[in-house]
């Protein structure tokens, strides 16, 4: 099932991409989206499922299966990678972050040394990270940091506000199946933020594109605009025009 040239001809990239351009173009041709579970199909952290979904069907995904798929283009392509478990941050501060295996990253070492890499948070840094050291670093004109917490450490990124907590990563190597649990309560509990609302959003070259219930939103150049969705047949044709996603007939 597995095949690492069709799946970089879905991403748009050449056989022998750097690790920054592969992180990129998996952002910008691959959306962050969970209509899976609007549509009530189970997801199983299954990486020969995910290729189906990603590559063949053109479709996107969230953490698990993104970030999932990804680790194994990139052990295909000589990296070691690392899966690691983050809780990301709360709105309401109370707990300050979710629990273990709340997100899924990764953990890549290449000749150059260790990298966060991530294409399964939405929007957030659009090229890899370095994992050993605190300073500051900033990627596509945006700013993040990583500050340690115990044996954790904390991914920071700059708002007009200010510094603001994105997930706090453990570094300590995970098993796929470790993630099972929290998948599932993604998919089914009422107080995921999955369950609650239809997403898809994907980088642009110049910004970004985001899908949701009833709306549209555009960023370009740093200017953001919305346009209404009237209803379902409207939603279904931006997914189309904007992310590449054809869903199957109306629910």
């Amino acid at each position: 099932m597995f095949d690492v040239a069709r799946y970089l001809e879905r991403i748009g990239v050449g056989p022998e991409p750097s690790l920054a351009g592969l992180h990129r173009a998996h952002l910008e041709a691959v959306p962050f989206e969970n209509l899976d579970i609007h549509l009530k199909r189970p997801i199983r952290l299954d990486t020969d499922a995910f290729f189906q979904k990603v590559v063949v069907q053109r479709r996107g995904g969230f953490c698990y299966e993104l970030n999932g798929l990804f680790a194994r283009l990139l052990t295909a392509l000589g990296h070691r990678v690392t899966l690691l478990s983050a809780g990301v941050a709360t709105d309401s501060g109370q707990p300050p972050f979710g629990p273990d295996f709340d997100h899924l990253a990764l953990q890549v070492e290449d000749g150059q040394g260790r990298w966060l890499a991530d294409v399964g948070f939405g929007e957030c840094f659009t090229e890899p990270l370095r994992l050993d050291t605190h300073d500051v670093q900033v990627r596509a004109g945006r700013a993040y940091r990583l500050s340690p917490e115990g044996d954790d450490l904390v991914l920071w990124s700059e708002k007009p506000s200010g510094w603001k907590p994105e997930y706090r990563l453990s570094l300590e190597p995970r098993q796929f199946a470790d993630f099972e649990g929290m998948c599932r309560y993604h998919q089914t509990s009422p107080d995921s933020i999955f369950t609650q609302r239809r997403l898809c959003t994907r980088l642009t070259p110049d910004g970004r594109v985001t899908i949701k219930e009833g709306t549209l939103v555009l960023t370009r150049g740093g200017a953001r605009t919305e346009q209404p969705l009237a209803d379902e047949a409207a939603l279904r044709r931006a997914l189309a025009e904007h992310c590449g996603v054809i869903l199957p007939g109306p629910e």
